[in-house]
């Protein structure tokens, strides 16, 4: 195959098919090199991209303004390519099960528009086995075409970080893998024009399903064990994070922090990984429980609030509670299997509707994925409780008396701070007067 010097020479195409956080950026990366198609099924989306707009906020406007990407929902445009990457979610089910239709679906879409020659890498996070058992056969029956013979295909398990501007696509080394060698080393050598830290060759595509589903898993046994220290010490009245600070100054230690773990990858990968395990006959010991305790802590952070809003004398049915951040992470908009979700549902239980500020959220998202009204910061006034769910700049850089200004004054009004990101001042809050607790 020469599909690759066909590509610099713009005789061929490379087509990112699925434009969210993780496809977007990469068709803006390879658009630098090469002639791009930018497929979305989501024709609101793709509008917002031809006007310029980045919803996303991970390139920013003026790199899509300026881009060359060909943006479209219109998939015989898919034609014109000849390099194409899957991008799209892989979710789970109610059920905890993987929710495989995004990907199925991709996998029609692309087999009814390649031609002989073609290559397509997937980068959806799967089980071991997904491109080869279920993506393969798709591609084959759409297109009428035999793998192997008539088109290649590969998997290159996505890295992105949603929000972070120090770890980007380009920094990142990449997993490449391929049907065969040849397979592997043109997707290498396409990937190499973009990524400036290199790629590495995995044997097959299974290994490189695999490190992707058990490089998540691994952080999220790691940030379960944190978390359920952090609710043993809270028995213990004991500071988790003056724990860790102490923990930290061993050469060895990991750095892990007790939180939140929502998003499109950490707390969703381990379900991948366990659920091809048991369909293979073995029960996760330890991959299952740290997914049961990390699900939790929303529920126990939640539990907590309410603890010491009646620790400072007031009624938790009619306390006014605002949540500060909604999304998954700080510093980006995502809000895709953010647990903040759960503090507001255990909320509920109390008979507590609180209110939410997060400057990286629009009001509708919030009602419709939420559920909860979503207030501009300078209209909270009156608090009774406060709840730091996300660690966001804006809320980094509040000083002690804008953070003043959003409690109730007067009798029978203390101010009343959970800190889940532990971002705050403990020492500080308290001499001011503060019921202060995190996580």
């Amino acid at each position: 195959m020469n599909l690759y010097n066909q590509i610099i020479k713009k005789k061929e195409k490379i087509a990112l098919v699925g434009l969210g956080y993780v496809g977007m950026p990469i068709a803006i990366a390879f658009a630098k090199k090469a002639d791009v198609v930018g497929f979305d099924l989501n024709k609101q989306k793709i509008e917002k991209y031809l006007e310029g707009k980045d919803p996303t906020n991970e390139v920013g406007d003026e790199e899509i303004k300026k881009s060359t990407v060909h943006f479209t929902y219109d998939e015989a445009d898919l034609k014109t390519a000849k390099f194409y990457i899957v991008a799209v979610p892989t979710p789970i089910n109610q059920d905890k099960t993987p929710d495989l239709y995004p990907v199925e679906e991709a996998s029609r879409i692309v087999g009814r528009n390649i031609t002989k020659g073609s290559i397509v890498v997937y980068e959806s996070t799967v089980y071991p086995g997904v491109t080869e058992d279920i993506c393969i056969p798709i591609l084959e029956k759409e297109s009428g075409l035999t793998c192997g013979i008539d088109f290649k295909v590969g998997y290159s398990p996505e890295r992105i970080n949603p929000g972070d501007k120090v770890h980007r696509l380009e920094n990142i080394k990449k997993i490449v893998s391929g049907i065969d060698e040849e397979a592997l080393d043109e997707i290498a050598k396409v990937y190499e024009l973009v990524i400036e830290a290199g790629v590495y060759k995995a044997s097959s595509i299974k290994v490189a399903e695999a490190a992707k589903v058990v490089e998540n898993s691994q952080r999220d046994i790691n940030i379960a064990f944190m978390n359920e220290l952090a609710m043993v010490f809270d028995k213990m009245n004991i500071d988790t994070n003056e724990v860790v600070d102490a923990m930290n100054t061993k050469w060895n230690a990991l750095g892990f922090r007790p939180g939140l773990v929502g998003g499109h990858c950490i707390g969703v990968d381990p379900y991948y990984f366990t659920y091809e395990a048991e369909k293979l006959g073995y029960h996760s010991q330890i991959i299952l429980s740290g997914r049961k305790v990390n699900d939790s802590m929303g529920e126990f952070v939640a539990d907590a609030a309410i603890k010491q809003i009646v620790l400072s004398g007031k009624a938790p049915k009619s306390a006014k509670v605002v949540i500060l951040g909604l999304t998954f992470k700080e510093n980006c908009p995502d809000t895709r299997n953010s647990k903040v979700s759960d503090i507001i549902g255990r909320l509920h239980e109390y008979g507590i509707s609180p209110i939410a500020t997060d400057p990286w959220v629009d009001a509708r998202t919030a009602k419709a994925e939420f559920g909860i009204l979503l207030k501009n910061m300078s209209d909270i006034k009156d608090i009774d409780c406060v709840i730091l769910a996300v660690a966001h700049d804006e809320y980094k850089k509040m000083s002690l008396q804008e953070l003043d200004g959003i409690f109730k004054s007067g009798e029978n009004s203390e101010k009343v701070l959970v800190d889940v990101k532990g971002i705050y001042s403990q020492k500080e809050l308290k001499q001011a007067g503060y019921r202060y607790w995190r996580l």
